[in-house]
């Protein structure tokens, strides 16, 4: 049985972007001029654009690719993720999923990424780590995902901290043990 999958956001979990300056501790500042942020200014030229300041934690590609998960990007990001998160913290290229409609708020109170990311499981077990989820993302995955699935939801003043990483493997942990009859 293949690892359940870890989805990962970036803005609010790996960058934690709310947080005062300096940020959490253990905490380095990267300048990045990403496409979804340059898409963002499209009164400006693309090299007016201001850097956006980005908070990573230099260790935090070690300790997911410590956990028993198949990692994947589930970031409005999308492939800029893999140009400028990855080699920051050490994580290889990593699938993407690429949204079908980043700009529609769905009527059922649903995040527009949680659709998409029912769909990319494909039943398989994951966890979906993020810092927009509420209860109707819950519900709607309760309702469309066969499988196991966790919504977990990160602080965006703090970032991802070791109970997170904690949490994470245990919740994977417990997926793999044996389901008595």
């Amino acid at each position: 049985m293949p690892n359940p999958l870890l989805l990962l956001d970036i803005d609010g979990v790996l960058n934690p972007f709310q947080a005062a300056p300096p940020g959490p501790a253990g905490y380095h500042l990267h300048l990045m001029r990403p496409q979804c942020w340059i898409a963002q200014h499209p009164h400006l030229l693309s090299e007016d654009v201001p850097d956006l300041e980005v908070r990573l934690h230099p260790e935090h590609g070690a300790e997911l690719l410590d956990l028993p998960f198949e990692l994947a990007w589930a970031t409005t990001w999308e492939d800029d993720a893999n140009r400028h998160i990855s080699p920051v913290i050490g994580l290889p290229a990593l699938p993407v999923i690429n949204w079908t409609n980043p700009d529609h708020f769905p009527a059922d109170g649903t995040y527009f990424k949680t659709a998409d990311v029912v769909s990319y499981a494909a039943g398989r077990p994951f966890a979906w780590v993020d810092d927009q989820i509420h209860q109707a993302d819950r519900d709607y995955v309760s309702r469309n995902h066969p499988g196991p699935a966790l919504l977990y939801d990160v602080d965006p003043e703090v970032g991802l901290t070791l109970d997170d990483f904690e949490a994470l493997a245990h919740w994977a942990g417990e997926l793999a043990l044996p389901r008595s009859a």
